[in-house]
Parts: C-alpha cells; sequence; structure tokens
C-alpha cells in the first residue's frame, strides 16, 4: 500500500503519460496514460512488443523498449525505482516538434548543398598552392561543413525514423558488418588520441537488417561515448548473442550522466539552450539510436557501470524469415551525399587534418 502511495505521489507530478510496474503488474496509472486503457492490475508483459528478455534482465539504468498500446507500437523509457519500475510513454506532441525539425532540415539542406558543392570543387584548386596556413584553413572548414551536414541529416531523419514505419529489410552477415565498421571507426579514433578495443561475435551470423538504420544508430552510439572520452581514454565494444537477440554494447570512460538526467535520457531531444553540457547536444542522436533498436526487435539500455562511465547496449532481434519483410529499395538517396559516412558522424571530435581537401575527396 505504501508503494502504491509512493508511485502514485511520483506519477502524479508527471505531465507525460505514465504507469508504475511492479512485479510484472501494472500498479498505478496516472491522468495522462489513462486514454491508453490502461489500469492498475493488468500485467506490462501482455503489451511488450520487444525488450522482454532485456526488462526481465534489467537491474538499474535507463531501458528504452516498445509497447503495443490500443494496437499501435509505443515507445517507453523505463527507470527502475527502489520499489518499482516507472515507464514514461512517447506522446503525440514529441512526433510534431520532431516533424517541424524535420522540416527546418529541408529548408537547410539546399543551401547547404550548395556551398559544399562549391567548396568540393574550389578548395582542392586552393589547397594545390602548399600555403599550410590555407591548408589548414580549409581543413577547418570542411570539418564545420561536415559538422553542420550531421546535424541537418539527424534533424531530418529523426522524425521520419520514429515513424515505426516498415524497414527495409535485407540478409546481413552482422558479424563482418560490425567488424568493417569497427575497424574502420577505430583507425578515425586513433587520429583523436582514443583506442577502440571491439570484440565480436565468434561465429557469423546472417539475419534481417535495415542497414540505413543500424548504421546510423550505431554511429551515433559510438559518437555520444566519444563525445564524453579524453584523449588517452579508451571505449570498449562487445558484440553478443544470447538467445535469438544480439547485443552491441558500447562503455566509456567519460565522466558519465548526471543523475538527473539519466531518467529522461531517452526523450530529452529539445531542452533548453545553453543551460546544459553542449556535448549532449539536442539529443536527436538518442531518438536514431532508439529508432533502429525498435526497427529491428530491440531496445536500448543505458546505465553506469560501478567504475564510472556509461554503458550503453542496443540489441536486435535474430530475424530470417525473409518472405513477408524483405523489400527491394528503388530509390535510396544517401543522406550524407555519398561523403563518407564515418567522417561525418565522428566530424565533432576528429582533429580537423583528417578533413583535408584529399582526404575527403
Amino acid at each position: 500500500m505504501e508503494q502504491t502511495q509512493s508511485a502514485a505521489e511520483l506519477l502524479n507530478l508527471m505531465v507525460r503519460p505514465a504507469f508504475a510496474v511492479k512485479d510484472g503488474e501494472i500498479i498505478v496509472v496516472n491522468e495522462a496514460a489513462r486514454k491508453y486503457a490502461l489500469e492498475p492490475g493488468m500485467k506490462v508483459h501482455d503489451f511488450l512488443l520487444t525488450g522482454e528478455l532485456e526488462y526481465a534482465e534489467m537491474t538499474g539504468g535507463c531501458l528504452y523498449l516498445t509497447l503495443c498500446l490500443s494496437g499501435l507500437p509505443r515507445g517507453a523509457a523505463v527507470n527502475r525505482m527502489t520499489s518499482f519500475d516507472v515507464f514514461t510513454l512517447e506522446q503525440t506532441s514529441d512526433q510534431a516538434e520532431l516533424q517541424a525539425l524535420a522540416l527546418a532540415a529541408q529548408e537547410l539542406r539546399t543551401p547547404l548543398s550548395s556551398v559544399m558543392a562549391v567548396a568540393d570543387q574550389l578548395f582542392p584548386v586552393t589547397d594545390a598552392g602548399g600555403d599550410p596556413m590555407t591548408h589548414d584553413q580549409i581543413a577547418h572548414i570542411n570539418r564545420g561543413l561536415f559538422q553542420v551536414l550531421r546535424i541537418v541529416g539527424n534533424m531530418a531523419d529523426a522524425y521520419r525514423y520514429s515513424q515505426h514505419t516498415e524497414a527495409q529489410m535485407a540478409l546481413v552477415d552482422i558479424r563482418s558488418m560490425a567488424q568493417e565498421f569497427f575497424d574502420k571507426s577505430g583507425q578515425l579514433l586513433r587520429h583523436a588520441g582514443i583506442t577502440l578495443h571491439f570484440t565480436n561475435l565468434r561465429k557469423p551470423v546472417v539475419c534481417l537488417a535495415d542497414v540505413e538504420k543500424l548504421e546510423r544508430g550505431i554511429h551515433n552510439i559510438l559518437s555520444n561515448a566519444v563525445k564524453f572520452t579524453q584523449p588517452g581514454g579508451e571505449i570498449y565494444v562487445r558484440l553478443t548473442q544470447r538467445q535469438k537477440m544480439l547485443f552491441l554494447t558500447v562503455e566509456d570512460q567519460g565522466s558519465g550522466i548526471r543523475k538527473e538526467m539519466l531518467g529522461s535520457i531517452h526523450t530529452r531531444f529539445l531542452r533548453e539552450p545553453g543551460v546544459e553540457d553542449g556535448r549532449y547536444g539536442i539529443g536527436l542522436g538518442f531518438v536514431l539510436i532508439r529508432s533502429a533498436a525498435a526497427a529491428h526487435g530491440g531496445t536500448v539500455l543505458i546505465d553506469q557501470p560501478a567504475d564510472g562511465g556509461v554503458r550503453l547496449t542496443m540489441s536486435m532481434a535474430i530475424r530470417q524469415d525473409t518472405e513477408p519483410t524483405v523489400h527491394t529499395r528503388i530509390l535510396h538517396v544517401d543522406y550524407a551525399g555519398e561523403r563518407d559516412h564515418s567522417l561525418i558522424e565522428l566530424s565533432d571530435i576528429l582533429p580537423a587534418s583528417e578533413f583535408t581537401s584529399e582526404k575527403i575527396n
């Protein structure tokens, strides 16, 4: 009874739809969540679209999973309290805000594309003079353009990815894909003074994946870890398998996430300008990460190991039923304009020397 009262007091302070769960059973539903026909006494496992294994094994941190409410998928962040779990639901206003950012990105793409097209042709000619100062200035300009391209790409795609639309699946060898990805990322990060350690699966696993979404999600996981890692630091990445699930774990040695932010980390894509650590950005990267996980029947868990830093684990289901889900993409427009995806996604941390005209063209 005391736990129910404590949960009710907490949930009544929340504007977002939320409910509390103890021992797998809903014990309290706040007013905003009642429109989803949720009531105390219901079993939360009856609503899980993703995360059955991950939720059962959760011991702390913040877990993002997907529920089926009123016949529709709905993302939820799960936070473990002392004696119960709080599920905080995505709401429709989130989509409206993401759509506004996507429209703004659409307006920015044309002038940005024009500037980058001119830079692609002008800088190699200017750089050919051999003046070291000009060489350095051009590299800094290129790096800045790549950073803007990354921001605009995230603004444009966060809304599209969050729509729970049908993924463009193809059979992929996840082990080979991951090895290639982290080999290249590791080489780039060495130029920033960061060492990446990657432990791969022991055997190949061929399953259905939306390569674009998966790549964007993993790039943003790595980018977030890198932002909180000082030169000389290390990042540990592991790809493992349990039952019919794959788990990608990325662990850094940074300062960690402030306790007051951890509970809302999955919903912080809009924040007050200038009042928080700028390394968090506007949070669109987390939208891409959790959307990639949801598209692959998985979840995202963020927690903090006892020895410091942040650990993010993204799971994905091993699906191999090709008949109803494989689609051929008729027209694919690369979000990066056919530029190097790793250079774009890691542009906030890589030194300007990696963006000379010779290296990016």
